[in-house]
């Protein structure tokens, strides 16, 4: 097994329908507010026909392990309310990050972040440890999520 490969996902109901929730998390205007270690979020390449959408790409400047991160992720699916899929493009290490928003009952939302990835380089060391802090984070942003949907 490759310590390096990380595949975390984490998961919360939240009490507002999927496209109150949807609508908020998937603007990049808000992921500071959010999204544990994101000092700031901007949309750096429109989607081809403007935009946020498939194609766009949001370079986040953010702090893991004591350090500056900055990296870019390109838009590889948008399908508002229910899903939004972000690859990197740029950065210190590949990742895969995938939100989605379920229609659970209610008008609740059973939002999901699955981010994969592989720790490789100057980040090899904390591989081990990273898919532990990646899904502790993970929990933290859906709840904070739902605090501010809420």
């Amino acid at each position: 097994m490759d310590n390096r490969r990380v595949d975390v996902s984490a998961r919360r109901l939240i009490t507002r329908p999927p496209d109150v929730v949807a609508r908020y998390a998937m603007d990049w205007r808000h992921d500071h507010e959010w999204t544990r270690g994101i000092e700031r979020a901007e949309l750096s390449a429109p989607a081809p026909g403007g935009g946020f959408g498939v194609g766009a790409e949001v370079t986040r400047t953010a702090r893991f392990l004591g350090k500056r991160l900055d990296y870019v992720l390109r838009v590889v699916a948008h399908e508002p309310p229910a899903l939004l899929e972000m690859k990197s493009v740029a950065g210190p290490f590949p990742m895969h990050v995938t939100y989605r928003f379920d229609a659970a009952h209610a008008g609740t939302t059973m939002a999901s972040i699955r981010v994969r990835g592989d720790a490789g380089g100057h980040y090899r060391p904390a591989g081990p440890l990273l898919a532990r802090f990646v899904r502790a984070a993970l929990r933290k942003d859906l709840r904070d999520l739902a605090r501010h949907v809420g």
